[in-house]
């Protein structure tokens, strides 16, 4: 009898019909299966698909639809000690935390205790008044045509997180509050989502628009796609990781080149953060370090995103 004959798919007990490989099965087959996250970057204001590191595809389309699955809980801290060359080889981050608070265990070149002790969280420490160690917000995604499909890393700069929403505008929190403030409350896992590049912003820049609500088949997809091993990876891995970068030391009397994924502006000067009712209007990045001054729904044509990440080999 041939391997898994015995196991016939048209009687795959109801339990089993969406499995996700657990973490008995991923222990037992030597910590996992050789397959990697896959992730959609906006560096240098393109959608491009990457997959172990390698871009696959760019898309030529301004915006793009895709439903996310999950989210950080909390906005991520990463810092680089060299400058940004964008003609460098991946490298991975000196130092990062994925709640914000202290550095994460693996980080190979600790700054400081805490991110509130960091100088690399003072103003000034990056370009112009910036601070030199940047926020980021990490989403799993799908794309709205193919919810089941492939879930992929969207890592988000700063620029794209934080900021004002301007008429229908919205950087990712202020979307967020924007679908908070409907009546009544909508999630952003149960809807598509646009989005769409900043044409007037010199670095990388997203908004974000509401598309329309999912099917119930497409939400009841959601669900399972947000509990999957990728899409919890997705959420708490640096971009290095997804990638599957390995540490390499600096040369003699020389700082590693920082390769950072999305390009970011200096973060400008912004007026206080004001609360209303129960959501918070922030305009602008979180005052983390104390003594710091603050740093300065109609669809168009589908993407052919679906039809790239189809022909996608499995790893």
């Amino acid at each position: 009898m041939s391997d898994l004959t015995v196991f016939n798919p048209a009687q795959v007990p109801d339990f089993a019909r969406n499995n996700e490989l657990s973490e008995t099965a991923l222990a037992l087959t030597g910590g996992g299966t050789g397959g990697s996250v896959k992730r959609i970057s906006i560096k240098g204001g393109v959608f491009r698909l990457v997959s172990g590191g390698k871009e696959i595809a760019a898309i030529e389309d301004r915006h793009l639809d895709v439903i996310i699955v999950k989210a950080a809980p909390k906005v991520s801290r990463i810092f680089y000690a060299g400058a940004y060359d964008k003609d460098a080889a991946a490298a991975a981050p000196d130092c990062w935390s994925n709640d914000g608070e202290k550095p994460d265990a693996g980080a190979r070149n600790k700054q400081a205790q805490t991110c509130l002790s960091c100088p690399q969280n003072q103003a000034g420490s990056g370009q112009g008044n910036s601070r030199a160690c940047r926020y980021q917000q990490r989403l799993a995604v799908v794309l709205e045509n193919n919810p089941g499909g492939d879930v992929m890393q969207l890592t988000l700069p700063a620029t794209s997180v934080f900021g004002k929403e301007d008429g229908d505008k919205r950087p990712l929190q202020a979307f967020a509050r924007h679908l908070a403030l409907s009546n009544p409350p909508i999630n952003p896992e149960q809807i598509v989502t646009r989005m769409k590049f900043d044409t007037k912003a010199e670095s990388p820049k997203l908004f974000f628009a509401p598309v329309r609500w999912l099917t119930n088949d497409e939400y009841a997809v959601v669900k399972t796609q947000a509990d999957s091993a990728d899409a919890s990876r997705a959420v708490v891995m640096t971009v290095a990781q997804t990638d599957g970068v390995k540490n390499a030391p600096a040369l003699p009397g020389k700082a590693p080149v920082a390769v950072v994924e999305e390009e970011e502006a200096p973060a400008p000067k912004a007026k206080t953060a004001k609360k209303k009712a129960e959501v918070v209007e922030d305009e602008s990045e979180p005052e983390v370090r104390k003594d710091a001054a603050k740093p300065s729904a109609v669809p168009e044509k589908k993407s052919k995103l679906a039809d790239i990440v189809a022909d996608w080999d499995d790893e």
